[in-house]
């Protein structure tokens, strides 16, 4: 029992991770060539997915998949992608 625990923890974990890496190519892709960050498209696209996100961590924190640090860290890992992205957008 234990293993299936650890096997849905770590499946979990990289669901998760994987919806914030597409997260950030969608937003990475809208900044090279679609839109600039002033934009409603990107601040919608932005707060929809990250709003997503952040509800499918507290799902998986209340399950007990994830721990609550874990999650907070994907999403503050995410978060300084975003603004180094943003930034390096208003350079040009």
């Amino acid at each position: 029992m234990q293993e299936t625990v650890i096997t849905s923890a770590n499946k979990a974990y990289a669901l998760l991770k994987a919806d914030a890496d597409k997260i950030l190519k969608l937003i990475q892709v809208q900044m090279d060539n679609l839109t600039m960050p002033q934009c409603p498209l990107y601040e919608e696209v932005l707060d929809t997915h990250m709003f997503g996100l952040s509800k499918s961590i507290d799902f998986a924190v209340r399950m007990d998949l994830i721990e609550e640090q874990d999650g907070k860290a994907l999403l503050d890992n995410l978060e300084k992608q975003l603004n180094f992205i943003h930034e390096k957008s208003q350079q040009k």
